[in-house]
């Protein structure tokens, strides 16, 4: 199989670094396991890596849409496949660097997406409440109902579609997924004690603030950007679209990004085989050192 190497962990944790530290080491290009840094002009609520950080090494997957595009993860899925072959064929290794759970977990399994092209009339559902909506996926797939939030209205929606243009429960097709893994991908995890990473989230939104974010979410909007579009559900520009003062707005990221982080842990540890390594206990440079020699064994096999 093709060999991948993949960074995961939660946000705030040094997985940016590590990817470039890895990729000068191996010859390898990055390719972006973040949601939102598919984004346009969305740089500083993103913690978009920076073209000083880049240190000289090619990324992917980042800036590839506007704000008021959607992309899907069967979209992402497709793109990030074509690029390991790409860069696997141009002997290079493709290192995956993200936090999104579920995007980097469909490229590396054996995962397949609905294509039905049954139409599906979203507007029929504008008037419901979030509540009705979960009450009404609670009926026709009270197994998915149990993994989406009741405020997740775009997953509830996404599930009630499928089921509405398939007559298949979002649930039942994922139980028919192989959940084989269809590259050699050796899954490292950044961990750092969870009171110095609220530490450094809490530091992060901060310089964002300091950086412009307020300027940049104004602009956005002032460009048509709305609270309904996907990618202005992201944190650090949801809370803007409320009449709160800027420090009110200021503390519910930092708040959000900490929830945001646990569930992070908590999805990895549950859904990919991850080994993890505590950067802060050893340092950066040493744990690089213990990384670098677990991945040369496993380069070998």
């Amino acid at each position: 199989m093709k060999k991948v190497i993949v960074i995961v962990g939660p946000t705030a944790v040094g997985k940016t670094k590590m990817g470039v530290r890895l990729a000068q080491k191996y010859n390898g290009e990055v390719i972006s396991g973040d949601s939102m840094q598919i984004y346009k002009r969305m740089n500083i609520g993103t913690a978009k890596v920076t073209k000083e950080e880049m240190e000289g090494i090619v990324h992917h997957c980042i800036d590839m849409k506007e704000p008021n595009e959607t992309y899907s993860v069967s979209q992402f899925q497709k793109t990030v496949r074509d690029l390991i072959d790409n860069i696997i064929s141009r002997n290079k290794v493709p290192i995956i660097v993200g936090g999104t759970g579920l995007y980097i977990k469909a490229v590396l399994y054996d995962y397949h997406f609905d294509q039905s092209k049954r139409l599906f009339d979203k507007d029929k559902y504008k008037d419901y409440t979030n509540h009705q909506l979960y009450d009404y996926l609670k009926i026709i797939d009270p197994t998915s109902a149990k993994t989406i939030h009741i405020n997740n209205r775009r997953r509830i929606l996404r599930a009630i579609e499928i089921y509405e243009t398939t007559g298949i429960k979002k649930s039942e097709n994922e139980e028919k997924q192989s959940h084989q893994m269809i590259y050699d991908a050796y899954l490292l995890g950044l961990s750092i004690h969870r009171e110095l990473l609220y530490k450094r989230i809490n530091q992060r939104v901060d310089q964002m603030f300091l950086l412009g974010l307020k300027e940049e979410v104004d602009y956005l909007i002032s460009r048509g950007c709305t609270k309904d579009l996907q990618s202005m559900k992201a944190i650090g520009y949801k809370e803007w679209f409320t009449d709160d003062n800027l420090e009110t707005i200021k503390e519910k990221i930092k708040i959000h990004s900490r929830q945001y982080a646990k569930r992070q842990y908590t999805w990895f540890n549950n859904q990919m085989p991850v080994k993890w390594y505590m950067i802060d206990e050893k340092g950066f440079e040493d744990s690089l050192e213990d990384i670098e020699r677990d991945v040369n064994e496993w380069m070998e096999l």
